[in-house]
């Protein structure tokens, strides 16, 4: 785009027009930049390299209010996380953390899997997968899957590259 970048027009578009869902179409495959766009407002974030098999489902997913990443960016999204919470000081160490389980749920979830979708990859159980979910928020004290995104940027869990470098 010549005069902003994505950054920008999603913060821009989000003040103009609070209930716009927005959808971000990057060639950027870091954490961090998916830290920024999430915090910026946008609900979606597909790579341009993975535009033909997710964009329609990205944005169904949105437009129904759902967080979409596509596997791939939820693969950066927590290998991101679980990176700098092994570089934790040892005073933030002792706040709970997602089990590797947790782990695997948060993904799928991250990835736009249903409930019944993870219990079938999982060989668990639809409550199983509703339980480790509700246990994940309550144990993170969030409400929703974007909360739990953006507690893993504001806890700078996440770190975001600066988009001019």
């Amino acid at each position: 785009m010549p005069d902003l970048d994505g950054l920008q027009a999603t913060r821009q578009i989000r003040e103009a027009s609070p209930n716009t869902k927005v959808v971000v179409l990057t060639m950027h495959e870091s954490d961090q930049m998916v830290h920024r766009v999430l915090e910026a407002g946008a609900l979606g974030y597909v790579l341009k390299s993975d535009l033909a098999a997710n964009l329609v489902k990205a944005v169904k997913d949105v437009s129904a209010g759902r967080l979409f990443l596509t596997p791939r960016v939820s693969d950066i999204v927590l290998k991101g996380f679980l990176n700098s919470a092994d570089q934790t000081d040892p005073a933030t160490q002792t706040r709970a953390r997602p089990t590797p389980r947790e782990v695997e749920i948060i993904r799928l979830l991250a990835e736009g899997k249903a409930n019944k979708v993870i219990a079938a990859n999982l060989g668990i159980t639809i409550r199983t997968v509703e339980t480790h979910r509700a246990r994940i928020m309550v144990k993170l004290g969030l409400h929703s899957l974007a909360g739990l995104l953006h507690y893993a940027i504001r806890q700078k869990i996440v770190t975001l590259p600066d988009p001019s470098e």
